[in-house]
């Protein structure tokens, strides 16, 4: 494999589903299980906070009993040993925190935070949350939310990806759908630039036939061995 000196990896979903985070598109997803317009979308916590409230609680409570798994692992070496990585996730758990990436963007927020809509604060949430629960910044209730991006609304730090995507030799995109804009045109965007483009997935994703080269199975295998091949050329 060519050395390459600037990567951008894109994870999703499938990173975390040998971990035990449910997918969302799956016919045994969270979205078969809970509408999304209701729980996900700004409209719907407006109709109904309380659900929106429980919805998230429930997710955030999830982090008390699950871990990364081999790929986060590997991702995070492949980030400390090679030095030119920066992960993008659409992810809102911790696990590549957890398993020790520094380089990291959450474009899509974090499960673990929780933002006020009143004075636009941010603060690391572990909690439950409730439409009672003050601002720790402005002290008023009825504003706090989980700081994710719903259906509709803007992802994180897009300015940044796509700068990012614009300088990149190399784009990898991990265990996504390729269903959810603007994070499936990432591959396209990194092709107009010269990068070359690979997709590590449980199996094709809607936007297969856009990257050059492709490899297929479950994270936990094929991110491992992808990593190894990388350190291997660059060592």
């Amino acid at each position: 494999m060519p050395i390459y000196d600037r990567i951008v990896v894109l994870t999703g979903a499938g990173l975390s589903a040998e971990s035990g985070v449910s997918t969302f598109r799956d016919p045994a997803g969270i979205w078969a299980k809970y509408d999304w317009r209701e729980v996900a979308t700004p409209e719907g916590f407006e109709r109904n906070p309380d659900a929106v409230h429980d919805f998230y609680n429930m997710r955030r409570r999830l982090h008390t009993s699950i871990t990364p798994n081999a790929a986060h692992f590997a991702l995070a070496r492949l980030e400390a040993e090679h030095g030119g990585v920066v992960i993008v996730t659409q992810n809102v758990d911790a696990l590549h925190e957890a398993a020790g990436t520094k380089s990291l963007i959450h474009m899509h927020g974090e499960a673990l935070k929780a933002f006020c809509s009143y004075c636009a604060s941010r603060h690391a949430w572990h909690i439950d949350l409730a439409t009672s629960t003050p601002c720790p910044s402005c002290a008023k209730t009825g504003g706090m939310r989980p700081d994710v991006v719903w259906f509709g609304e803007t992802p994180y730090d897009l300015g940044r990806i796509s700068d990012l995507l614009l300088t990149c030799d190399l784009f990898v995109s991990i265990g996504t759908s390729g269903h959810v804009y603007p994070a499936a045109g990432f591959v396209t965007e990194a092709k107009a630039s010269g990068a070359r483009t690979i997709e590590l997935n449980l199996e094709p994703s809607q936007g297969a036939s856009l990257f050059d080269e492709a490899i297929y199975g479950p994270a936990t295998d094929v991110v491992p061995r992808f990593v190894e091949r990388m350190l291997g050329a660059n060592g």
